[in-house]
């Protein structure tokens, strides 16, 4: 678009999603012509450290990240950089996952294999101050049930990212090794999975950490 036709202000965009979808979901974005990708980023840690230099509008979130989730770095950011609107984006989430969303300051949570024109409103319309939730996921809440984990369950699954060998979780969160295998194994049985990065996914999946 001709540089007079454009916005005299682009929305900035910072995008934290998997290193695959990443760079397509940018460019596209890059074409709507008051929008600007002025931040990519690929694991939750790296999302506030990011942000507080690129200083994002709105940030588009995984809910999958690597080691923190994007519910986790969305609590951060929050506290963090608090004028920047987040939105949460998602494969498949459970309707737990709304709700943490939401708990955590999120201004939207959208599946993120729809339209990028949609994608490009849902941005417009958090800087407005809206919020922007998709309907099947709002409506898959109403009659969501509560964690079947217990906190000890969820620390040990919180602790078990990025390959986390049992020593390491006991350490973190202070156990022995013995009870830490323990709330891994029920864990894993309560998220129905064969391991426990399994039942890390399926938890983010379900917003039960």
């Amino acid at each position: 678009m001709p540089r007079e036709h454009r916005p005299a202000r682009s929305v900035r965009v910072l995008l934290a999603e998997d290193r695959g979808m990443m760079r397509g979901l940018a460019l596209l974005l890059g074409m709507e012509a008051d929008i600007e990708v002025v931040a990519q980023v690929a694991a939750g840690d790296e999302v506030v450290r990011s942000a507080l230099v690129a200083r994002p509008d709105v940030a588009l979130l995984d809910v999958e990240l690597p080691g923190l989730s994007g519910l986790d770095a969305a609590a951060e950011l929050r506290e963090e950089v608090p004028d920047c609107r987040v939105l949460i984006l998602a494969t498949f989430a459970g309707p737990g996952c709304l709700r943490r969303a939401m708990e955590a300051g999120a201004a939207g949570f959208l599946v993120k294999d729809g339209p990028v024109r949609e994608l490009a409103e849902a941005i417009r319309a958090v800087l407005r101050g809206e919020t922007v939730v998709d309907p099947a996921l709002a409506a898959a809440a109403l009659s969501t049930a509560p964690s079947p984990l217990t906190p000890w369950e969820r620390d040990v699954l919180n602790a078990a990212v990025d390959g986390a060998t049992v020593a390491d979780i006991a350490a973190k969160v202070d156990l022995s090794e013995s009870t830490v295998r323990n709330y891994l194994s029920a864990a894993i049985g309560k998220t129905g999975t064969r391991n426990r990065v399994e039942a890390v996914r399926a938890a983010r999946r379900q917003g039960w950490l």
